[in-house]
């Protein structure tokens, strides 16, 4: 069926999420591999993502880990060096849904402490008809009960729901369920699949 509604992850789809070129340009790319190897700051941010405090979450990482303790900081100090630029095909797209009357919502594991940084920073994050964000929610993709909780309250049944996000765990948990899914790997793609989707035209898809 056509989509109702159209579901965007964050990280990776509308803001650019690459934590390992941001160290590789500040320590190097050797001393950023002993970094990650040594240290789970993926790990640490899931933690965040779930709910738990920013700063008191990454400055627990870094005093168990003391010998990386000022490049585990960064993680929370330079958050928005991390966590960006946006992606400007993808901002454009998500305007043109919302000028077409297709409602939009935002799915993304996201921490509390991390989008009040990023929303002043990036206005679209302001713009979704629903937002669904992990840290206030307590829970986090791909577990169903995230999935759950989005069908529960947005009005629109599964099969209307089409879930852009750039992680594949993501994508087959929501298909599980019913939604639609598009594996993001650029805004080209995506848009093209709008088109397909009788959603946007070519030139509102630029």
């Amino acid at each position: 069926m056509t989509p109702r509604a159209v579901v965007f992850d964050i990280g990776n789809v509308l803001i650019e999420w690459l934590p390992e070129r941001f160290f590789d340009a500040q320590i190097g790319e050797a001393r950023r591999k002993d970094l990650f190897a040594s240290v789970d700051l993926h790990y640490a941010n899931d933690l965040v993502d779930r709910g738990g405090h920013f700063q008191s979450t990454i400055a627990d990482c870094a005093a168990k880990h003391p010998d990386w303790h000022d490049e585990v900081m960064m993680w929370h100090d330079r958050w928005l060096d991390i966590a960006g630029p946006d992606i400007p095909h993808s901002v454009r797209i998500l305007r043109a849904l919302k000028a077409n009357g297709v409602p939009v919502f935002a799915l993304s594991n996201f921490g509390i402490g991390t989008f009040e940084l990023a929303e002043p920073v990036y206005p679209f994050l302001s713009e979704f008809d629903r937002r669904y964000i992990s840290g206030y929610m307590g829970m986090a993709k791909p577990d169903g009960e995230i999935y759950a909780a989005v069908e529960a309250d947005c009005g629109v049944p599964p099969e209307g729901l089409l879930f852009a996000d750039d992680r594949h765990e993501n994508i087959a948990a929501a298909v599980a369920r019913g939604w639609q899914g598009h594996l993001f790997d650029g805004p080209e793609g995506f848009a093209k699949r709008l088109v397909a989707d009788g959603l946007l035209t070519e030139e509102q898809a630029q």
